[in-house]
């Protein structure tokens, strides 16, 4: 039984190495992708006043929560021009308008919080990635470590 014990344990223990070393690609794309999405947004200056009792100080887009309550405001400021896209449609006889300056703002306001709604999923995934790397890391410990006491207890 311990030439046994010693293979099962040893399998068990390269088991947990695979695990720990995918984990570790884990954790690394994750911190990879946040870095990637934060910086890009620091290059395009992604801002906006989240403050409305202090509409004049700026806060740089840094995480999901920021982006969520920046696409929050487009929204709200994007539906007080017209509540549906189908509703600015019908202000004006029902076809998109390049030159009504209305038409345009509603159009960039709905690209931009498609952004930060696409941010805030991107930083939601950054952090279930992060997660399940860690998860990977911590069982691949505790797999070289039951690997590690197998042959002895068998």
């Amino acid at each position: 039984m311990g030439r046994l014990g010693r293979i099962s344990g040893a399998v068990i223990m390269a088991l947990g190495v695979i695990a720990i070393v995918i984990g570790a690609v884990f954790v690394f794309q994750g911190f990879s992708k946040n870095n990637l999405i934060t910086e890009r947004m620091k290059v395009e200056k992604v801002s906006l006043a989240l403050d409305p009792n202090d509409p004049k100080t700026l806060t740089q887009i840094q995480n999901g929560e920021q982006a969520q309550a920046a696409a929050d405001v487009i929204s709200a400021h994007r539906r007080a021009l017209a509540p549906t896209y189908q509703d600015l449609l019908l202000l004006s006889g029902g076809r998109f308008d390049s030159t009504n300056p209305k038409h345009l703002t509603y159009a960039q306001a709905m690209n931009l919080e498609n952004y930060l709604y696409l941010a805030v999923a991107a930083f939601g995934l950054v952090q279930v990635v992060l997660g399940a790397g860690a998860f990977m890391i911590v069982t691949g410990i505790a797999l070289c470590l039951t690997g590690l006491v197998l042959p002895i207890y068998r």
